[in-house]
């Protein structure tokens, strides 16, 4: 996997160049596409984990302009020190690097806690240019059903990390409620909730215990009518704790704005579903409620599920894809089971 996806991204490269291997590796299509050619399960959330770690030991930063930092687990953690070297091999400034750093460690927190739909990261790929320009990769598990969901991000794409930033958010299930703080939406919500966090920690805590037992009561009735499941109750419960530490840190810091809001450390998916909950029912500006997801089963399923294969991407990539394997300097048995596996999916349309 490691041979042939090097070669196949250097043609990429040289073909297209880093900015176009970007925006393909932030389209969840091609990226599934890109992973069932290298030979992974196209139905496993695995393909994400595995498809970012071979390409983090094929693409060698020197040769290609170009860099994956963090990884799976603990290796996403290492993510911010990764970046810091990489941009000093790229003679980036000082001010580029730390706003690298920044994007991915926003990146990471709007999708744990500024949308909520019961998935906890464990997995965050930041893939970097020469020129300063970024895609992020990551991905949450749900502990309840164990589905995965996937979280594409691309620098210029990005105007605001808290509102609409992703390029894709993909998995293969969609729940019927989920906080998404990041929706224009709630707009109003947001800055409900960065003035709530302006206010002294003492009063945001009356707030809370005022709408505790109102929000018992009615949560039926201002809430969207969904089918009542045990994760909405964990997902979208009333927090019982906040981070009083980072909450008075907030105060101390006052916050212009939401993202500052969402950056400062210690604010949480409890503290920012506690606020969301607040600023609705206190001050009337609701949140969304509508689950961001969509689907993805690469280029669609031939039974229709979740929607009938839309063969012109298929035949673009499969032909991409094509080519990219018949110019790669490798074996020709790597050639070739690559192009038998092309094959199998040509057969299977």
């Amino acid at each position: 996997m490691i041979k042939l996806a090097r070669e196949m991204v250097t043609i990429i490269l040289d073909e297209y160049g880093r900015d176009e291997f970007l925006r393909r590796v932030s389209d969840p299509y091609w990226f599934q596409a890109l992973g069932c050619v290298l030979g992974y399960d196209w139905h496993s959330s695995g393909v994400t984990t595995v498809l970012t770690g071979v390409l983090k030991s094929a693409i060698d930063p020197e040769e290609h302009g170009l860099a994956v930092c963090g990884g799976k687990g603990k290796v996403s953690l290492q993510a911010p020190a990764e970046i810091s070297q990489v941009g000093d091999k790229f003679n980036l400034s000082t001010d580029r690097i730390e706003s690298l750093r920044y994007a991915s460690r926003m990146s990471a927190k709007v999708d744990n806690a500024a949308i909520q739909a019961g998935y906890q990261l464990y997995h965050h790929a930041f893939i970097v240019t020469e020129g300063g320009k970024w895609a992020v990769v990551q991905q949450g598990m749900s502990v309840k059903d164990k589905t995965a969901r996937r979280y594409h991000w691309l620098s210029e794409h990005v105007e605001n990390f808290v509102v609409e930033p992703h390029n894709a958010i993909v998995g293969d299930a969609k729940r019927e409620v989920a906080l998404d703080m990041t929706a224009k939406e709630s707009e109003g919500c947001r800055k409900a909730s960065t003035d709530i966090l302006r206010e002294e920690p003492r009063k945001i805590a009356r707030m809370l215990e005022s709408v505790r037992p109102a929000y018992q009561k009615s949560l039926q009735e201002w809430m969207p009518k969904i089918q009542w499941k045990e994760y909405v109750t964990d997902v979208l419960s009333m927090p019982r704790y906040l981070n009083w530490n980072a909450l008075k840190g907030a105060y101390d810091s006052q916050p212009r704005n939401y993202e500052e809001l969402l950056g400062i450390r210690g604010i949480g998916p409890a503290t920012v579903r506690g606020l969301a909950l607040v600023s609705e029912l206190i001050y009337g500006e609701k949140p969304s409620w509508k689950d961001p997801v969509r689907y993805s089963f690469c280029v669609g399923g031939k039974d229709g599920v979740p929607f009938p294969v839309n063969k012109p991407s298929y035949d673009e990539i499969i032909e991409i894809l094509g080519n990219a394997i018949k110019q790669a300097k490798i074996g020709g048995k790597e050639r070739i089971n690559a192009i038998k596996r092309l094959s199998a999916f040509l057969e299977r349309k």
